[in-house]
């Protein structure tokens, strides 16, 4: 790493076009070629086997930052390539995807999705948000965006994650062996986690069941965390109330997919966080990164190659 003088970084793939550009010379990098290189933006979301080659033919890179939260597509590269310094997205979508997400539990709280579909005057129907009982699944930066968006609505809050340090504004903070009790009786369970062999499938029909009747899954996560078929079977026979879904497995969503006209499954296409909000938040994360592997100071969004996330 440099201290104080501007640091050679590679962006690829690269073109005039390519937004993070200005955001690397923001930071005082000099924008070289791979070769030169110290460090690498890279700006493909899912172009494992070209970062891989990359990688491969050019040992003098140290460290290498990812444009999104989620770096499935990645792991295998991050792990084989792993005396390097990764950093990715993470954190940076957070305020977004968090307020996606209160959205599309308030929308099933209050039925929004059946009222929005019935097209006609209908019963009145709905819970409250306000003091329920809310589990989030993962405890990163989603999370804590959220936990202070759910502040005013004064919810008995559970996360569960992998280290069980306490939270502000949670009642309880368990590890993943305590899923099943974090989940049983809960209003509203959240998932904003990552997706790894251990979390794919996390929510199937046996854990659907320990939820209590009418409750509300909202997915800002990845879609394979839940079983699409469990969840349909859910919805329909009443054991789930409703499901706010910003992805869904398989993804995109065919279009003749019965979670499209249930009338109590909101679907939207993975708009948690939009290109207009993505691109000022990544860039920022860049400028600001960059900024510190000149100073030597530690970098945001650290990835742990072990653990894949």
């Amino acid at each position: 790493m440099t201290t104080g003088t501007p640091p050679p970084i590679a962006v690829q793939p690269d073109g005039p076009r390519n937004f993070l550009r200005p955001a690397v010379e923001a930071g005082g990098a000099r924008i070289v070629e791979p070769g030169e290189a110290e460090a690498l933006v890279w700006t493909a979301p899912a172009d494992s086997d070209g970062l891989a080659a990359v990688l491969d033919a050019h040992a003098n890179i140290r460290w290498v930052q990812l444009p999104w939260a989620g770096v499935e597509p990645y792991v295998e590269v991050i792990r084989a390539h792993a005396e390097r310094t990764w950093t990715c997205g993470k954190g940076v979508y957070a305020e977004p995807v968090a307020e996606h997400a209160l959205a599309l539990a308030l929308a099933g709280r209050r039925r929004i999705d059946r009222f929005a579909r019935a097209g006609r005057w209908g019963r009145a129907q709905g819970e409250n948000l306000l003091g329920a009982r809310v589990t989030i699944l993962g405890g990163g930066g989603i999370t804590t965006s959220l936990l202070r968006m759910l502040g005013p609505f004064d919810c008995d809050i559970t996360v569960v994650r992998r280290n069980p340090e306490p939270m502000a504004g949670v009642a309880r903070v368990v590890t993943d062996d305590e899923v099943d009790k974090a989940l049983t009786g809960a209003d509203v369970v959240v998932l904003a986690l990552a997706l790894t062999p251990d979390t794919e499938g996390v929510i199937d029909a046996r854990r659907l069941a320990l939820l209590a009747r009418g409750a509300t899954l909202v997915n800002v996560a990845r879609g394979r965390h839940v079983v699409t078929d469990d969840l349909v079977a859910a919805l329909r026979d009443g054991t789930l109330g409703s499901a706010g879904l910003d992805v869904t497995d398989p993804e995109p969503l065919p279009d003749d997919h019965p979670l499209w006209s249930l009338p109590n499954a909101v679907v939207t296409p993975h708009t948690a966080n939009t290109p207009e909000m993505a691109i000022p938040l990544l860039s920022a994360r860049v400028t600001d990164n960059i900024r510190r592997w000149t100073a030597g100071e530690p970098l945001l969004g650290p990835l742990d190659p072990e653990a894949g996330y």
